[in-house]
């Protein structure tokens, strides 16, 4: 019998080890016997979480806007001079990392010398070096980022929706911050952030390979310390149920108007798990309705109204929305026809649709099973206490008639925005 909580899905043939290293650092491993391995480190911290404190402080801690991000960048700097890029590239590994509005994430994949891998990965994120004059040189570079992000329609139109669905939820809080923010950032403010999110109780190692949870564990040993678990508690928001801007329009530089239509969606749950089954719900309706196979796709590709288009449901602890995008000349029209689509959407849903989609989703999570890429998606869904193979039962949960009361509860007019860029004078 395993000392390890080994989580079995026989009927997928995979399983998930599970593990608690001393430091406090919930370990998840996933056995794949392939070539490769992949192993992601990170913590439950994004670009909304700049208003905290530790549990027993009086007074929440607020930050400028992009730290965390900015903190990522931070963190592959050395007091001895050294690169993580160049230490992993000695051994010809691919490692990156990124930052969202929820997470950060460490991560790489590697063909040979895994536990080597793992050792640099884990060493460099468990060892912080901030000063002035690191912190002010990046300023310059992650400055430009985020010129370059105000200069792309979709990023703008992205944002857009954001500022549009929630009048105070910080997931409208751009992750790179602004050049002004982030002018704000010193080495005592990173620090701060480090040492609040990326305690061990905070974070998660998921690793994908032909290895032990033995071999990790003793990696581990070699890297974490033993340090006091913390509660963060974060600030949470008022935010009203209807959308805070109906429309909104912008100018940039784009060949013809882009849109995103969104649907605000306030369903509330502390656990997790019920969020991601009304996730799982609003992803089949939105696939039923406006997927490659049904009446409205082909018809605003047939005629020309719409070019580009794609639908997404996206969700995290604290938001939830719906949403479509695309190209359009008459973006106006193509908002009709969407109000159209989802006031008789009761009607357009039929039961072999819902029953196909939803077999396609199974089918679709079930193919990327097949990849040590897993890691990845294991840490997204256990970061927040859900185990990723465990979301196939959440699919099969789901039945028609959620879907059907998901779109009659959601499509309500003052749930609904409508934002639109368009072309600078001249260039339409």
């Amino acid at each position: 019998m395993s000392k390890y909580l080994e989580l079995n899905y026989p009927s997928l043939d995979e399983k998930i080890i599970c593990a608690k290293h001393r430091s406090g650092l919930e370990v998840r491993l996933i056995p794949k016997k392939f070539s490769s391995g992949c192993a992601v480190f990170g913590t439950r911290y994004g670009g909304k979480d700049n208003c905290f404190k530790l549990e027993g402080e009086e007074d929440f801690s607020v930050m400028p806007e992009g730290v965390a991000h900015y903190l990522e960048h931070k963190m592959f700097e050395s007091e001895d001079g050294t690169d993580p890029f160049e230490r992993f590239g000695r051994y010809g590994t691919y490692a990156n990392a990124f930052t969202s509005s929820n997470v950060t994430c460490y991560h790489f994949t590697s063909t040979n010398n895994f536990l080597e891998n793992l050792r640099i990965l884990l060493d460099f994120v468990s060892h912080p070096y901030f000063t002035k004059e690191n912190v002010e040189k990046e300023q310059g570079i992650i400055g430009q980022e985020i010129k370059m992000g105000d200069d792309n329609p979709n990023r703008a139109l992205y944002y857009m929706l954001l500022n549009s669905l929630y009048e105070s939820n910080p997931v409208k809080t751009k992750v790179v911050g602004t050049v002004e923010s982030i002018s704000r950032i010193t080495p005592e403010l990173l620090y701060r952030c480090y040492n609040t999110f990326y305690n061990m109780s905070n974070m998660r190692l998921c690793v994908s390979a032909d290895i032990t949870m033995d071999e990790i564990l003793s990696v581990c040993d070699e890297f974490l310390e033993i340090k006091p678990q913390k509660k963060i508690i974060r600030k949470t928001f008022e935010e009203k149920e209807e959308v805070n801007v109906k429309y909104s329009e912008k100018k940039m530089s784009v060949s013809k108007p882009i849109f995103i239509v969104g649907v605000k969606d306030n369903f509330k749950s502390d656990n997790y798990t019920e969020r991601y089954r009304r996730n799982i719900a609003s992803n089949i309706m939105m696939n039923v309705l406006f997927g490659q196979s049904g009446d409205f796709y082909n018809d605003v590709y047939k005629s020309g109204l719409i070019n580009d288009f794609d639908f997404d449901a996206d969700f995290s602890d604290s938001y939830a929305y719906c949403a479509i995008d695309g190209k359009s000349d008459e973006p106006e029209k193509a908002y009709e026809k969407f109000l159209t689509c989802v006031k008789n959407a009761k009607d357009i849903i039929k039961r072999e649709d819902f029953n196909r989609c939803k077999i396609a989703s199974i089918a679709s999570i079930i193919k990327s099973l097949d990849s040590v890429g897993v890691a990845q998606a294991e840490f997204r869904t256990s970061i927040f206490g859900t185990e990723l193979f465990d979301l196939i039962n959440l699919y099969r949960e789901v039945t028609f008639e959620d879907v059907i009361s998901l779109s009659e509860e959601l499509f309500n007019d003052r749930y609904i925005t409508m934002n639109v860029v368009k072309p600078l004078k001249g260039d339409y």
